[in-house]
């Protein structure tokens, strides 16, 4: 077992400095990339055998669903693996002007396609995460990544740890560390971890909206490149079940299409129902653009959606040693696709705390777990704030300030079906660029009041060459 080096100062970098981060998943690859350069020595230990190419894993069953990657979050992961975006442009991704390019219908109406106010980042989750470990190991050749290996449980005791014990093919054997990162997502086991060295377990919170998630994929027709996305939102607060779709193009000519309903309203693994699922909704557009399209795929479904948030930033006493980042901290309903940009931020967080205070100085990981805790709140709020009025939703019920807030957020939602500038407000907080007081500055109450300046679309504004391509085939509801 390594020694743990003396204290330093703020700042202070200097003597040996090891870190362990558990988990080989985006947030993991990305908190290992934020302390390269602040530790000698780096190992990511992940279960799966973690493949050479873009494909599936078993440790990643949520990849083959639709994954938008927030501007906020890809500032985050530009900025600790510079040029990976461009890597990942150059193998098929695409940075998606919005909302230009993007036919959102929300609970309020259609929204136009305004100018450019952001971009989205959009690929498959198999490509981003084979990229991001190629940038990694390119960038930063002394990060060591231990795959197919079980991590068992951390060493030291309820003030200190000192690092991590694994099983491997070979046996068991213990890492030593400074710093460990607990980056294992859902199936983090941090509270269990802290319980067994005595140390205090986070409260934890939880709602469940019973969500279902449908995937199925498509190769896009031909002429259709590029295209925009298609999001058809559900409407928490109309009574009944909330259900939805998104069309997205990713790399290799096709389009990933994930259905989604909470309790009551799911969809099935029924690849014949499939189509007539997405017909059904608000608008039937998805359905439409489908209907004709060739499936590549069967359905795959996932059920493992609730909204969890863990307060380890509030627990007194915590461990030297030990930071939880991403979906281990906050896990949240993926229709919002903040999960992959909180990663991000929480470890560009994790970086600049250990760059700050040096990665030996007492109470950096506690610093560090209240600047990950600040990044995943905003995105909590804003997730538990919709799902928390969906029918059949468990856990708690709406408080007063929630429900005075969702109709200040339905105001703002509907200017913005006929007002760029609030549009463009209410993205920069749903892409997670700011905080979402953000939206109490005066021209934004003052546009709230006003409502919009032009009535809504009246349907899917796309464009004549876009629904020629598509060669819509009507439904119940024509998506012309």
């Amino acid at each position: 077992m390594n020694e743990t080096p003396a204290p330093g100062p703020p700042g202070d970098r200097t003597g040996p400095g090891r870190a362990v981060v558990v988990g080989g998943s985006l947030a993991g690859m990305l908190a290992a990339a934020a302390l390269a350069g602040r530790a000698d020595e780096i190992t990511v230990v992940e279960r799966d055998t973690l493949p050479r190419h873009p494909q599936p894993r078993r440790g990643l069953p949520q990849a083959a669903h639709v994954h938008l990657f927030m501007p906020g979050g890809v500032q985050a992961m530009e900025r600790l693996l510079p040029g990976v975006t461009e890597r990942l442009e150059e193998r098929g991704a695409r940075r998606l002007a919005m909302p230009t390019d993007m036919l959102v219908q929300s609970p309020q109406g259609w929204f136009p396609r305004w100018p450019q106010t952001h971009r989205i980042l959009l690929c498959s989750r198999d490509l981003l995460d084979q990229v991001v470990r190629r940038e990694l190991a390119r960038q930063h050749p002394h990060v060591t990544v231990l795959d197919g290996a079980e991590a068992l449980g951390p060493t030291g005791d309820a003030r200190h740890l000192t690092g991590l014990r694994v099983r491997t093919a070979g046996g068991e054997r213990s890492l030593g560390a400074d710093l460990v990162v607990d980056a294992c997502g859902r199936g983090s086991r941090a509270p269990a971890w802290l319980a067994g060295l005595g140390a205090a377990v986070p409260r934890e919170t939880r709602l469940d909206t019973g969500l279902v998630y449908a995937t199925r994929c498509y190769r896009a027709p031909e002429g259709t490149e590029p295209f925009p996305v298609v999001f058809v939102q559900a409407d928490p607060r109309s009574g009944v079940p909330g259900r939805g779709a998104v069309l997205e193009p990713v790399e290799g000519g096709r389009w990933l299409v994930t259905l989604s309903g909470t309790r009551g309203g799911e969809p099935t693994a029924d690849p014949d129902a499939f189509v007539d699922f997405a017909r059904s909704l608000r608008h039937p557009v998805v359905g439409d653009l489908i209907a004709g399209a060739e499936p590549l795929t069967g359905v795959v479904v996932t059920r493992t959606t609730a909204n969890r948030r863990r307060y380890f930033e509030r627990l007194s006493g915590w461990p030297e040693g030990f930071v939880v980042v991403g979906d281990a901290v906050a896990a949240y309903n993926p229709v919002y696709g903040h999960g992959m940009a909180v990663a991000a931020q929480s470890a560009a967080a994790l970086g600049d705390t250990v760059s700050a205070w040096g990665l030996h100085a007492p109470g950096t990981a506690r610093r560090a777990q209240r600047a990950v805790a600040r990044h995943a709140s905003a995105a909590w709020d804003l997730a538990v704030g919709q799902d928390v009025f969906y029918p059949g939703a468990t856990g708690r019920r709406p408080t007063v300030r929630e429900r005075l807030a969702a109709r200040f957020v339905d105001r703002l939602m509907y200017t913005a079906t006929g007002s760029g500038e609030t549009a463009r407000a209410v993205n920069d907080v749903m892409t997670l660029e700011k905080p979402p007081a953000s939206l109490l500055r005066p021209r934004v109450l003052a546009a709230a009041l006003r409502g919009p300046r032009a009535p809504a679309p009246p349907g899917p504004p796309l464009t004549a060459r876009e629904r020629a391509a598509a060669r819509l085939t009507p439904g119940p509801r024509s998506a012309a």
